[in-house]
């Protein structure tokens, strides 16, 4: 039987082990101790933090793997790079992993491939921001460097909202450094793609519903993402240039980016497959289950990724507005084709936050239609039937 180690027991990992399981896999789950659904549904817990790789590497070693894979976290790509490259698994470099899990490290890549993208300034913790960002323009974005979900990321828009700013960037970062950008006003979208054996297998650009906080939040998303056929293959060649000047390969990718006067501009790449329910949605589009292709290369096997469906699809999160205990979850929804799946991550008596990044979501939605309007008006009915009280 293969072993393939899973980083993360959260809920995002969730569906990547009970695959493997239906696939006749043995599942590790590596996380560090808490109350999370993975736990249970693998064959084997290992309670360690995924971004110690060298405790990792050991265990992978001592269990002899067969593959490491996540989905949905940037936490944890560089000590699957790691342990790939000792290894010699089926995925992305240990160079490519440190450069996506980066901030700092890609901008300047994509600066140095000609990646179209915002400009930006490096500026340690203890440095005068003031000083090292004059040449940019308001709003700006702080973000930390190594985080993701949204964490250590603020908008700014003006010079006395600085040091507020940066003591968010400071509970957010384990490093001494930040990243600085001019905040580019435009359409985000996204996109979810796989590169693997060196060719880029698929493009599946997508819309975003965002949750504007301190800055815009994904909390849904959307196929197919119209767009004209010129500005889509913006997209592929600026994706393209991106992928190559990191370095990725055999990964997931999900993409980040802002539409600005017709003009595709790179926000950023993360090597792994995306959260919100975007691996659903890249299953339903096009009629495979995503979640055994990331398995089934993670494991070096032959893999192809077929586009002949385009199924319509949307998703929402469900969020709450305030911190506190649910009292209550009403789902009037019946079965219904059409919509994919309703899935509640607590109950009642459960603790739950106010949203305000990914991780803080408590559920979510997703549906399908003959178009992408009739998905839509799905979600928002399914959403209207559903009632979760928090006090």
């Amino acid at each position: 039987m293969k072993k393939i180690m899973i980083m993360g027991a959260g809920i995002y990992q969730v569906p990547l082990i009970k695959k493997a399981r239906e696939m006749g896999i043995y599942t590790i789950a590596v996380s560090i101790p808490g109350n999370y659904p993975g736990f249970p549904l693998a064959d084997q817990v290992c309670y360690e933090n995924t971004v110690d790789y060298e405790k990792i590497l050991q265990i992978a070693r001592e269990e002899k793997i067969d593959g490491i894979v996540t989905a949905g976290t940037d936490v944890a790509v560089i000590t699957i790079g790691k342990v790939c490259d000792e290894l010699g698994l089926t995925g992305l470099s240990f160079e490519a992993a440190k450069i996506a899990s980066n901030k700092i490290l890609m901008k300047k890549k994509y600066e140095e491939y000609g990646v179209r993208t915002a400009r930006f300034r490096e500026v340690s913790l203890d440095e005068d921001v003031y000083e090292k960002t004059r040449e940019l323009n308001f709003p700006l974005i702080f973000k930390a460097v190594d985080t993701s979900g949204s964490r250590g990321i603020i908008r700014v828009n003006s010079s006395e909202e600085f040091e507020a700013a940066r003591e968010v960037v400071k509970a957010n970062t384990r490093s001494h450094y930040y990243i600085v950008e001019e905040f580019l006003e435009g359409e985000e979208f996204g996109a979810q793609a796989f590169v693997y054996r060196g060719k880029v297998q698929f493009i599946l650009p997508h819309g975003d519903y965002v949750f504007q906080g301190d800055t815009g939040v994904p909390i849904g998303h959307f196929a197919p993402y119209n767009l004209d056929g010129d500005i889509i293959e913006d997209a592929r060649v600026q994706l393209e240039k991106a992928i190559e000047a990191m370095g990725l390969d055999n990964c997931a990718i999900n993409a980040d980016f802002i539409l600005k006067d017709g003009r595709t501009y790179v926000l950023e790449l993360g090597g792994r497959s995306g959260a919100t329910c975007l691996a659903e949605l890249v299953s339903i589009y096009y009629g495979f289950d995503y979640y055994e292709k990331l398995i089934l290369a993670a494991l070096g096997e032959n893999v192809d990724f077929p586009q002949k469906s385009a199924v319509p699809n949307a998703s929402m999160l469900l969020r709450s507005d305030r911190d506190g205990v649910i009292q209550s979850i009403e789902n009037t929804n019946e079965p219904d084709e059409d919509i994919c799946e309703i899935q509640f991550d607590y109950g009642p008596g459960e603790r739950v936050h106010k949203f305000h990044v990914g991780p803080h979501r408590i559920g979510h939605v997703i549906t399908k239609g003959a178009t992408l309007q009739a998905a839509v008006d799905k979600l928002q009915e399914a959403l209207g039937k559903i009632r979760i009280q928090v006090e």
